[in-house]
């Protein structure tokens, strides 16, 4: 596994050491071309820093640059195809040890990465789709296009060109000034004012409903409080009951039972023949001491006796019968009744039911107060917020015109002295959005309140428009390269290329171009595809592609030049042809380049 150091999000400018301080050294590493229009087979492995790549007009340049397109698009067709060949095929490599995020992407995809490289590839046979992979992984069109969008940008290509894209200005702005983690602060307290909004919008949508289950909730439990019931109440109401529809029955039963035991009649009741009993047993032991014992027992037995007839005859005086009484029963039992079916089969149930809705009532309560609670929360979360962003807008604003000075030199030395740059922050009124300090009220987003767009004039007089609307590819690669010069330290993406960068340019003004390029390579590795010999001198590794005729078919080729070859490219770039005085100012050219770079680096 590798580590990869964080991407510094404050910006100190660009030194001599600016790739060392901020870790953007991820580089394409290698590419691999086969049978892609007139290329048989390129196997191209670039410079950390300044490749110039030339050649002369129609020997396919622009055919490395089209193969590294095609890749990060995941987009090619059959026309691509090599003729006479039945498949074709590009891979880059690359080198993320400074990209944490691009890393945790792929292995967030499953992606097997060691030593912290990827390859990616593209492929295509005839009468079928393109096949596209990451690491030997085949994944989709997006997913390849989103990797490749923070590695390489292509400039003269605007479909890579991340600049054009407004959405990314103020992720450079914010860079640039080193507002990054302002912005991740402001994100997070937006996210918890919408999740207190979010909540407190909750209750108020259930306010209604809640009210009306409340006073459900209330009678329910001001009902069963009304019935103030006992634990095992319905066990002895049921009990009172058959007593009282059996009054008569039981006083008849009492009254026969006294009459056996104790009453006045022609038999003579059960304690006056147990007394009897008793008296003559009690002799029988005054002669023999052994039935001593019997006659306790019959004389116990008939107190007990007389007992219990007195004991019924209290019974026969309490029964009666009592309609009054057995209405209030009979009336208490059906509301019991009526309970259990509502709120469960048993009084304990009933009672647990009404100790649950009270705790409900209570909740309801607390949640009234949640909601002041939440409101109170939510307004000194919105203040916070609000101060967070009049903090972002004033210190964006601020980076806004040293972004403008910085670009409209750059445009002044690559001789574009009629251009200007702005970068536009504007925002939008909504009632419901953030108060500014100057009490207008905005909208506003995980971002901030400030929407952020590079625009460009091109001539005196015209105006300010996006940078997509610049119609000339040549105008709009030097227009980057100034804004990219200038937010150097604070790009991201690590791979530029620039094709067409030097149309309409002369040599002057490529030895501008040239050395911008050059300081842009301390911080990015820049690959550039230039006719002008301004440019190439400055270049670390110089590549020239040339036709090849092989076997009576054309073919690209594409070699890296020596010293002496590359002091004769740029003869014949000069002249068209390795003259005396074209190979002294080739050799001018070189050394004044070699002396700059050397003290770009020292």
């Amino acid at each position: 596994m590798c580590a990869a150091p964080l991407f510094c999000d404050t910006i100190t400018g660009i030194s001599g050491n600016v790739q060392a301080q901020l870790g953007i050294n991820i580089l394409l590493v290698r590419l691999l071309v086969r049978n892609f229009g007139i290329i048989d087979e390129i196997d191209w492995s670039p410079g950390e820093t300044l490749n110039i790549i030339t050649g002369e007009t129609g020997a396919g340049k622009s055919l490395v640059i089209d193969a590294i397109s095609a890749l990060l698009s995941g987009k090619l067709d059959e026309t691509a195809i090599r003729f006479g060949a039945t498949e074709c095929r590009v891979e880059g490599t690359f080198d993320l040890s400074a990209r944490s995020d691009v890393l945790d992407s792929l292995r967030g995809q499953g992606i097997d990465i060691e030593d912290c490289t990827m390859t990616m590839s593209l492929s295509l046979k005839r009468g079928s789709r393109p096949t596209i992979r990451l690491n030997g992984m085949t994944v989709q069109r997006s997913f390849m296009r989103e990797i490749g969008q923070k590695l390489v940008e292509i400039h003269g290509q605007s479909q890579h060109l991340s600049l054009l894209n407004p959405s990314s200005h103020l992720d450079y702005l914010d860079s640039y000034v080193g507002t990054l983690s302002m912005r991740h602060d402001f994100s997070q307290t937006a996210k918890t004012l919408s999740d207190l909004n979010s909540e407190i919008e909750n209750i108020r949508a259930r306010e209604a409903d809640m009210s009306r289950q409340q006073d459900f909730l209330s009678f329910q439990y001001r009902e069963i409080e009304r019935a103030a019931l006992a634990e095992n109440e319905d066990v002895s109401l049921e009990e009172e009951r058959r007593i009282l529809t059996s009054a008569e029955k039981l006083k008849d039963l009492a009254q026969e039972a006294e009459y056996i035991l104790d009453g006045e009649g022609i038999e003579p009741p059960v304690t006056h023949s147990l007394s009897k009993a008793a008296g003559t047993i009690e002799k029988l032991a005054a002669i023999d001491n052994r039935v001593k014992a019997q006659a306790e027992v019959v004389r116990n037995a008939l107190f007990e006796l007389t007992e219990v007839a007195r004991e019924v005859r209290s019974y026969v005086m309490r029964v009666d019968a009592d309609p009054s009484r057995l209405e209030e029963v009979e009336t208490r039992i059906g509301l019991i009744r009526d309970l259990k079916r509502k709120y469960g089969g048993s009084i304990s149930a009933i009672l647990e039911y009404a100790q649950k809705t009270q705790q409900e009532l209570e909740a309801f309560s607390c949640l009234d107060d949640r909601k002041i609670a939440l409101a109170k929360e939510s307004e000194t979360t919105r203040q916070a917020l609000a101060k967070l962003g009049a903090t972002l807008t004033e210190r964006r604003q601020a980076a806004a015109v040293k972004l403008d000075q910085a670009v409209n030199l750059e445009l002044d030395e690559l001789g574009m002295a009629n251009a200007r740059f702005r970068v536009s922050i504007q925002n939008e009124e909504s009632t419901d959005g953030l108060t500014l300090l100057d009490s207008r009220k905005v909208k506003y987003d995980l971002t901030g309140t400030d929407k952020v767009e590079f625009l460009v004039s091109t001539n005196p007089g015209e105006p300010f428009l996006p940078l997509v609307k610049i119609a000339s590819t040549g105008e709009l690669s030097r227009f980057t390269l100034a804004i990219k010069t200038s937010l150097a330290a604070a790009d991201r993406v690590p791979v530029l290329i620039f094709d067409e960068i030097d149309i309409g340019v002369g040599g002057r003004s490529g030895v501008v171009i040239g050395r911008k390029l050059s300081k842009l390579s301390l911080s990015h590795q820049v690959i550039c595809i230039t006719h002008l010999p301004q440019i190439a001198c400055y270049g670390s590794r110089h590549f020239n592609v040339s036709k090849v005729l092989d076997e009576d078919r054309m073919t690209s080729a594409l070699s890296e030049l020596s010293e002496d070859g590359l002091l004769a490219e740029l003869a014949s770039m000069i002249s068209g042809q390795n003259s005396r005085a074209a190979a002294d100012t080739a050799r001018e050219l070189f050394e004044k380049a070699a002396a700059f770079n050397a003290s770009l680096r020292n």
